[in-house]
């Protein structure tokens, strides 16, 4: 004999279906300001990945240091006004600002340098310009709505919002380009550093280890 739901039944599982619902569809909406977070660990932990396999110890050359491996923020007309950050070696010019080919590639697309805009350089780190070669997702403040970056007093130094890696991956304070010695006034971060990032929706820190130079989302 064939059995049919009862009414009590099907509105049993309507219920528990509904309740389902309730649970994961929120989990499964965007969150800008989290995805800002995670892509933002991630490349912090590219740089540093990229002052470990490639030591700027070079014994003929006193401003050795000042090309390492830097992640730095920034925004003004070059980024469209919106906050971003860039990955670059600041080699040869020692400038302290990223030039034409000192960005990091995008190692997702070679064509491309992991730069959302940078202020005073060539067109190609102009978020505007038709020529720009960067990566768009890094203008975090176009992509995610993030509209202020904020780093503890532990980690800035003056008004830049950088850090740069050594060869062991410790994280460094400051312009490297400003220090006429590696490790001058103890720009290696001694104290967690804090990076928050910030929109209409709320904020997330992100912490960076002294020492190890690990990077992590707080909860």
């Amino acid at each position: 004999m064939n059995k049919a739901f009862t009414l009590l039944e099907l509105v049993f599982v309507i219920v528990v279906v509904g309740i389902l619902a309730a649970i994961i569809i929120p989990n499964t909406r965007t969150n800008p300001l989290r995805e800002a977070a995670i892509q933002l660990v991630s490349h912090i932990r590219y740089t540093q990945h990229l002052a470990m396999v490639d030591d700027k110890f070079d014994m003929n050359n006193p401003k050795w240091y000042k090309s390492r491996w830097t992640i730095v923020f920034n925004s003004d007309a070059y980024t469209n006004n919106k906050e971003a950050y860039t990955i670059f070696s600041d080699s040869p010019s020692y400038s302290g600002n990223p030039g034409t080919d000192e960005p990091a590639i995008n190692p997702s697309n070679i064509e491309l340098m992991l730069s959302g805009g940078f202020s005073g350089g060539p067109n190609s780190l102009d978020y505007n310009h038709p020529d720009f070669k960067g990566t768009k997702e890094l203008n975090i403040g176009t992509k995610y709505n993030i509209t202020d970056v904020e780093f503890n007093s532990d980690c800035q130094s003056s008004s830049s919002e950088r850090l740069s890696f050594d060869n062991l991956g410790r994280p460094l304070i400051g312009k490297m380009s400003s220090y006429s010695q590696p490790y001058v006034n103890n720009r290696i971060l001694e104290n967690q550093c804090r990076i928050s990032l910030i929109n209409s929706e709320g904020n997330v820190t992100i912490a960076i280890e002294p020492e190890t130079g690990y990077a992590h989302i707080l909860d």
